[in-house]
């Protein structure tokens, strides 16, 4: 008996093993079919990359699929009407812009432009019954172009100043552009008084279409039909059956639905003119009114034409347009953000499709050799790809190990970095003779560090680089360049593309803010109002989504439909000789204290210090009493002048000497007042001007004029409350200055005597300076300041009335 439940043991034991092994078995055997199916079954599709825009749209579609032109040819004028080419050579190239306020949006946009395209300007609140500012000094005009944000206000005019403006325009062959932009309140019909136009306002459009009669036409290409409608609700049409007026964009009311359109060929939309031009054939004047804001990416181009063509093309840029295309830290990335094989041939192929839109184009692949093969198995296939085809592309150096140039105190050190780089570029075929660099974080470039500077030209035979930095990030229409060291620093731009957004749907703010930026928006706009742009984008810019790639390709798609630009690339060393012959004046560099912006703070190098930075600084041409309050200045017990010359006396000579070529941090090391004066640009006794110049870089509040006659005891003590020294002023002033009486100066005379000026020279002079000191006058009330004495004397001389 016990033998038999032995046996039976055994049995279950050994049919248990059967059942496990069976068990492994099916296992391994299902794993290896599911294996199987999944790998030769279909595959899930990714979400393909974005496509770039196609052609220009060019018809409608009517009822029963039918084509037919939106604009039939007997609604457009086709011929040119012989208008009177503006010739403002009597003119000063400067636009004068009437704003509602300092702070309104359409003013600000107005702006905007004309500081992107370098336009000297000056802003005027737009006067109801006030006073015009001077038009005319001395038989040559003051301004080129009259811009008015609000038409009414120029419509409104008093009789008198009207009058007086209207001359002007007539007498100098001046152009004015006028702006209407209607609200709840605004009439939905009305006539333009004193002209045979008549506006309705208020209204919803719907498709529109340049005209290509428009005189003014220059950069726009008149495209066709572009359907759908226009933003807002609230645009002003103009009508008009005067031959002087010429449309010059035209669209069609909205219908109440959108499917409601004709249906039938012969079924014409009237048309309508949201942008007029006036060609002077009623007045002599020449004007354009825009029935809306800027807004609308299409009114913004052809301001940039109505302003070109008003001023004769003095205010205006030339038809090409220079474009560099930098990908920064083609091997830098994490990994699931590379390029692979695909993407590079994705590279290649966009490449040689925008070399047959934009000549000698190609992409500048800029490299830390560090990070060479530190991707996934198919990302570094990428890499090896992209080595394959080097010659394709051409290339530039960051650093090897991407650090910040800022941190390296000693060249030698910075440059055995570089030296690292440069010999994995040998190694590898990649060509190293551009004579261009970009370095990490544009750490070094500005702020300038000098040791950078020495190992770029002493590793690398640097003469290009770029930056984003100078003269500040934002706003970007600011960006300049400069030389320093021999090594041409070029503006560079932002595309709206950055390390994180690789994949079209999720871009900040969704796909259709990159779309709008290409199509009429800020992407477009650089490229519009700059003459040379170089973009900076990223290695993920071009893997995954291939974000790069779509921006570009639509970008220069559309800047083609839309404009007569005529795009292409030149390598960095013609592009920054190209740069430096359209504006050669921004071969200075502007230095700045690096203390007021953090971006630059944070790349400025730690061994130095705004600490030895001077707090304020004297400034003022011969003879206007800088001398003497210096003097002055130098017994308060508070303040350190700067150090004397015996050559340059109390001048550090610090802006127009060669100091100034050796950048901020090697100035004067300790003091606290730095007396500079005299350039050879000083025109004497045009203090307005040069007032203005300086209030494109300080603000009014940073600014103390000072007109020094006799009553330097005010004035010094004016100065010093400015500097926040008044807690010592009276006692400073009572026992110090007395300089009359009880203090010899070392100057020739103990006492500033008053020097006595015979009536003759005084009427000649007061006659030379007369709309000089109009101008000072208004811009001292406008910044708040008190009026000198001798220029209230001046006011209340009979001659000046």
């Amino acid at each position: 008996m016990a033998g038999v439940r032995k046996l039976a043991r055994v049995v279950r034991h050994q049919g248990l093993h059967r059942l496990i092994f069976a068990l492994i078995l099916f296992c391994l055997l299902s794993m290896a079919y599911l294996a199987y199916h999944v790998s030769a079954g279909p595959k899930i599709k990714e979400a393909p990359v974005p496509l770039p825009l196609g052609d220009c749209v060019a018809t409608s579609v009517v009822g029963g699929g039918q084509r037919t032109p939106l604009f039939l040819p007997s609604q457009v004028s086709q011929r040119r009407h012989s208008a009177r080419t503006a010739d403002t050579s009597r003119t000063e190239p400067v636009v004068l812009l009437f704003v509602e306020s300092i702070y309104s949006q359409l003013g600000q946009e107005i702006v905007a432009i004309l500081e992107s395209s370098r336009f000297h300007y000056r802003t005027e609140i737009a006067p109801g019954k006030g006073d015009m500012p001077p038009l005319a000094w001395r038989g040559r005009g003051r301004y080129t172009l009259i811009v008015y944000e609000n038409l009414l206000k120029y419509v409104n005019l008093d009789s008198w100043n009207r009058q007086l403006l209207d001359k002007y325009c007539q007498d100098y062959g001046v152009g004015i552009i006028g702006f209407y932009r209607a609200n709840e309140n605004s009439p939905s019909s009305a006539q333009l008084r004193g002209f045979p136009l008549f506006l309705r306002s208020n209204l919803p459009l719907w498709d529109y279409k340049v005209n290509p009669a428009a005189p003014l036409l220059y950069i726009t290409k008149p495209n066709e039909l572009e359907p759908g409608p226009l933003p807002a609700d609230n645009w002003t049409i103009f009508l008009s059956n005067h031959s002087t007026y010429e449309p010059v964009l035209l669209a069609s009311p909205r219908p109440a639905e959108p499917n409601q359109l004709p249906t039938h060929s012969h079924q014409q939309r009237a048309l309508l003119a949201t942008v007029m031009q006036d060609l002077g054939l009623h007045d002599g004047i020449q004007r354009v009114f825009f029935g809306g804001s800027l807004s609308f990416w299409l009114h913004k181009l052809l301001f940039v034409d109505a302003v070109g063509y008003l001023t004769g093309r003095r205010l205006s840029l030339s038809l090409d347009r220079f474009l560099l295309v930098d990908v920064d830290d083609i091997f830098v990335g994490k990994e699931g953000t590379r390029m692979k094989v695909a993407d590079v041939e994705a590279l290649l192929h966009t490449q040689n499709k925008l070399r047959s839109l934009v000549p000698n184009f190609t992409f500048n692949l800029g490299f830390s050799g560090k990070f060479f093969h530190t991707g996934t198995d198919e990302e570094d296939e990428g890499d090896d790809t992209l080595l394959r085809h080097r010659q394709e592309f051409w290339w530039f150096p960051h650093m090897w190990s991407h650090m910040q140039p800022h941190l390296f105190h000693n060249v030698s050190v910075l440059a055995e970095q570089m030296r690292l780089n440069r010999q994995f570029a040998q190694e590898h075929g990649i060509p190293t003779d551009m004579g261009y660099a970009v370095a990490p974080h544009h750490s070094g470039v500005y702020p300038v560090h000098s040791q950078l500077y020495e190992a770029w030209k002493s590793v690398w035979v640097i003469k290009v680089t770029s930056t984003e930095e100078y003269p500040h990030l934002r706003p970007a229409r600011y960006r300049r360049g400069f030389i320093h060291n021999g090594i041409q620093v070029l503006p560079r731009q932002t595309c709206g593309l950055f390390t994180h957004t690789i994949f079209y749907k999720d871009y900040p703010g969704g796909p259709q803010e990159l779309d709008k930026s290409i199509r009429g928006g800020e992407l477009f706009l650089t490229v519009l109002l700059n003459p040379v742009s170089i973009f900076m984008t990223h290695l993920s810019n071009y893997g995954n989504d291939r974000l790069g790639l779509y921006t570009f390709e639509s970008l220069v798609r559309f800047v083609q439909c839309w404009t007569h630009l005529r795009l292409q690339t030149l390598p960095p060393v013609r592009l920054a000789q190209k740069y430096f012959q359209i504006f050669p004046d921004e071969r200075d560099p502007l230095w700045q204290n690096p203390c007021h912006d953090k971006r630059h703070k944070d790349i400025w190098s730690k061994e130095k210090t705004c600490d030895r930075l001077p707090k304020f600084l004297v400034i003022g041409p011969q003879k206007t009493g800088t001398t003497a309050l210096h003097s002055f200045l130098g017994l308060h017990p508070a303040i350190t002048s700067s150090f004397p010359s015996p050559i340059t006396f109390e001048e550090v000579q610090f802006f127009s000497g060669p100091n100034y070529q050796r950048v901020i941090s090697a100035g004067p090391s300790s003091p606290a007042a730095l007396l500079s004066l005299h350039r050879p640009a000083w025109r004497p006794g045009a203090y307005s001007s040069h007032l203005e110049r300086w209030l494109h870089h300080y603000q009014p509040s940073q600014i103390k004029s000072a007109f020094f006659q006799l009553r330097m005891f005010a004035k010094i003590k004016s100065f010093l409350s400015f500097k926040d020294l008044e807690t010592i002023i009276h006692a400073f002033i009572s026992t110090r200055l007395d300089y009359c009486n009880s203090l010899y100066l070392g100057i020739t005379q103990s006492c500033l005597s008053r020097l006595q000026m015979v009536q003759n020279s005084r009427v000649f002079l007061s006659g030379y300076y007369r709309e000089q000191n109009v101008e000072l006058l208004r811009m001292l009330k406008r910044l708040g300041q008190p009026l000198p004495i001798w220029l209230r004397d001046e006011l209340h001389n009979a001659s000046w009335s």
